[in-house]
């Protein structure tokens, strides 16, 4: 017993440090501008490359659970460490923004996504009592990275510049990220009986996107993520814009945003395990709704601003970190990083749908009330949704077949 739970000790350890590394990537902004000063090239097009990242980091989470099934988790973990390093390397030598696209981007994103969601599913599998709690811990290390390295890179960038930047950058989560994965292990198929889930709840990717509850819980993903990305990327113009402060007190609000994102998946992840997933998801959409609403209607000043702006951040902390367990509660544990690797396209997809939304619309309040309205129809569906038993969705598929022919 005592070795187990050692074991299971070292699970957790490595686990953070790995996930310390791999959240790194959220600190993508502060070198936005810089690069713009050092190559003369258009700020927007810089921007770029972090959509960029984003999209490569959900679409590689769907190769992920292949990978460690041939790999383990632990080559799994220190490979994507090395490449992650490497493309960070690499953008320290970057002469085009097709160059900063690649590595910065592409590169850099896939190797993050295949080790962020190995590794949470896998930690998830070795507490398959506590999935909230560990999804917490795990999710909120990523979340710290982005907090940690926001002053090592600031610093980094201010006394070496760019270039420079990019090069500590990569050799310093490269040894978090291979040095956590020297702690892990694969964890052992859940069994009906320890998991308590039937076996009629163990779906295959294919089995699972046969039921309409994937893609109902794939619109709420969307939802969760749609709100806390956006709002995020904009927190300092909504500061300047809508509330009229000056840019450096706007620029508070990004600090407050990593540190309430990160406390949202600590405090909603260890709440789930005591009052439900579904419950903790509708609440922090029921609280992203009236924050959206404040920011659209309500005559703002610096206190309103922040309140909204951190509630907002917390929610969607919670909501991403309690959304791997309601996976594994609706398709069961076993497949979890294949079948959660499909709903966290949301991710990607809600990234870019603030930005097209408000491109479209033309401002941050339409785009507010298209969130609010969006949040409306994800707590209707958390509230009347239920998880899939496999011969019931089975038997639905097979009736429409037929009632097709």
């Amino acid at each position: 017993m005592k070795k187990k739970l050692d074991s299971r000790l070292l699970i957790i350890i490595g686990t953070v440090i790995a996930q310390i590394g791999l959240g790194t990537i959220y600190t993508w902004s502060l070198f936005n501008q810089p690069i713009a000063d050092e190559f003369g090239w258009d700020f927007n097009k810089i921007s770029v490359t972090f959509s960029i990242t984003s999209i490569s980091l959900a679409f590689s989470t769907l190769f992920a659970g292949k990978i460690q099934e041939k790999i383990g988790i632990k080559k799994l973990t220190i490979v994507s460490g090395i490449v992650l390093g490497i493309s960070l390397l690499l953008a320290s030598k970057i002469d085009s923004v097709v160059m900063l696209y690649v590595t910065a981007g592409i590169i850099l994103g896939a190797a993050d996504g295949i080790a962020y969601l190995s590794i949470l599913s896998n930690c998830i599998k070795w507490f398959p009592e506590k999935k909230g709690l560990i999804s917490g811990i795990s999710v909120g290390a990523y979340g710290t990275g982005s907090l940690i390295f926001k002053y090592i890179n600031g610093y980094m960038i201010n006394s070496k510049g760019v270039s420079s930047a990019f090069f500590y950058w990569g050799i310093l989560a490269m040894i978090l990220i291979v040095v956590g994965g020297k702690f892990l292990k694969d964890a052992p198929e859940i069994q009906e009986e320890t998991s308590g889930t039937s076996g009629d709840k163990e779906f295959t990717v294919l089995e699972m996107l046969k039921t309409k509850e994937a893609y109902l819980l794939f619109l709420v993903f969307i939802t969760a993520c749609m709100s806390g990305l956006y709002v995020i990327g904009i927190v300092k113009d909504i500061g300047v814009d809508l509330v009229g402060l000056t840019p450096l007190v706007a620029a508070n609000a990004v600090a407050m945003v990593a540190i309430f994102n990160t406390m949202g998946r600590i405090v909603l992840g260890s709440l789930s395990d005591k009052i439900g997933q579904l419950k903790v998801v509708m609440y922090a959409l029921v609280i992203t709704a009236v924050s959206v609403i404040v920011l659209s209607f309500v005559q703002l000043n610096l206190i309103t601003f922040f309140v909204c702006i951190a509630a907002i951040a917390f929610c969607f902390g919670g909501c991403i970190t309690v959304f791997p367990g309601i996976v594994g509660d609706f398709f069961g544990i076993n497949n979890e990083t294949n079948n959660y690797g499909i709903i966290y396209q949301g991710f990607g997809v809600g990234s870019l749908l603030g930005t097209f939304i408000a491109t479209l619309t033309g401002g941050f309040k339409p785009t507010f009330i298209a969130i609010a309205i969006l949040c409306l129809v994800s707590i209707i569906i958390i509230a009347t949704i239920n998880a899939p038993h496999k011969h019931l969705a089975k038997s639905a598929f097979n009736n429409r077949i037929i009632l097709e022919k």
